[in-house]
């Protein structure tokens, strides 16, 4: 009884019903697993259908991987580089710009400003009562039950000290309502795991030792590096080269296929290689990783190219060899789930291999885009309320953009 009086304790188990008003054996109709935006989506979806939802998050931060470490804060900071990049570039344009610099401190503390107002704003409607809503890891124990554990930060004392003066900013009732203190468990009639994404692990141990810099860390630094590796060619790591050499970064991209952002056109990727040279990124591509070590004060990566061996160095790498399925730890082994290639496995309508489990964004497509992420999420909702009537996805207006400079973005699917 003790994990149903911590639940009584947070308003979750107020009888529940069912969308009809009918007494449920269940604690809730659906259980979200991730509060990013394909779990916000979801939710906002199934309150409107009356469906009686909870949110489960489980990341140290509330947000989502668009807001806080994807989308928003990598095109804020696009946005400045290419503001430098046409300020130094002015005369093109009639217009005398001299002694044209920047301060990164600067640049990162209005990316910072940006991001906490996108996210706070997505915790207050996380938060807003629609729903339910509170930070706990979720484990599956059977097809209709997950465990619960607190949430742990991680982070230096500094961080930790700041999340807490950031969270102390929101109304007291609020945050007793969301965080969860104790191991609990609750039921759904429905689940949707909206888990996300996280970074890939590497194709060499070696790489480990070397400490890298990716899309998420990358976010957080201080100071610029001299120089930069970046690994990989698809969209994070063509768009984070283009931003460090706009700031005046050495910057090498090592990458495997024959070309930078192989699934595209190669007339696309072919203008945006050109244009990459131009601004002083060196390319190697149809490359095959050997090794990584450091050498000194500088990280050393070594490659086949061209049937050589060639070995380069700087003083950080960039890993942007891809991201992975956030699904490890939700016990899915034991429900029957199936996974391809880590994701998991949906028909049309969203739906698992387990008819009453649907899955949406990252954790089950290879398309990480967020406004799909967010269709996803709604469609499983829809379907979990219209079971009788349900929507499908469809790709054919699928859009994806690469905010490099040029930009490009395909539409549709090539046939």
């Amino acid at each position: 009884m003790a994990w149903r009086l911590a639940l009584a304790s947070l308003g979750l188990l107020a009888h529940s019903t069912t969308v009809k008003g009918e007494t449920s054996a269940f604690d809730f109709d659906l259980a979200i697993v991730g509060g990013g935006s394909a779990g916000y989506a979801a939710a906002r979806t199934a309150a409107a259908d009356g469906l009686k939802t909870v949110v489960i998050e489980g990341g140290e931060e509330v947000g989502g991987l668009c807001i806080l470490r994807g989308c928003m804060p990598t095109k804020a900071l696009l946005y400045a580089a290419e503001v430098l990049h046409l300020a130094s570039h002015a005369r093109a344009w009639g217009v005398r710009a001299p002694d044209v610099g920047f301060n990164f401190g600067e640049v990162m503390r209005r990316k910072n400003a940006l991001i906490k107002e996108f996210a706070d704003f997505r915790q207050q409607q996380l938060a807003g009562g629609k729903f339910q809503f509170f930070r706990a890891h979720a484990r599956f124990v059977d097809t209709h039950t997950v465990e619960l554990a607190p949430v742990r930060t991680s982070g230096s004392r500094r961080e930790k000290a700041s999340k807490v003066k950031a969270e102390s900013r929101r109304p007291k009732a609020e945050m007793d309502r969301s965080l969860l203190t104790s191991a609990a468990t609750l039921t759904a009639r429905n689940f949707i795991i909206a888990t996300g994404s996280i970074i890939a692990p590497a194709p060499l141990p070696q790489i480990d030792e070397l400490d890298c810099l990716n899309s998420d860390t990358a976010l957080k630094l201080e100071r610029l590096p001299k120089s930069l590796l970046v690994l990989g060619g698809g969209a994070v790591a063509v768009e984070f080269a283009q931003f460090f050499a706009r700031f005046s970064v050495k910057v090498m991209m090592i990458q495997r296929s024959p070309h930078i952002l192989h699934e595209f056109d190669f007339d696309a990727s072919s203008e945006l290689e050109a244009v990459f040279r131009r601004e002083g990124i060196q390319l190697y591509a149809g490359t095959r990783l050997l090794d990584a070590r450091r050498v000194a004060a500088q990280k050393e990566v070594t490659f086949a190219h061209n049937e050589q061996k060639v070995r380069v160095q700087a003083e950080e790498v960039f890993f942007g060899l891809g991201r992975r399925p956030n699904v490890a730890g939700l016990g899915l082994e034991r429900l029957g789930v199936r996974l391809e290639s880590g994701r998991i496995f949906t028909d049309a309508n969203m739906r698992s291999s387990v008819p009453h489990i649907f899955a949406a964004g990252d954790c089950t497509s290879p398309n990480e885009i967020e406004h799909l992420a967010v269709h996803r999420g709604e469609i499983s909702s829809h379907n979990v309320a219209h079971a009788e009537g349900p929507s499908e996805l469809d790709y054919r207006v699928q859009l994806d953009i690469i905010l490099s400079e040029p930009k490009v973005a395909p539409v549709g699917r090539t046939v």
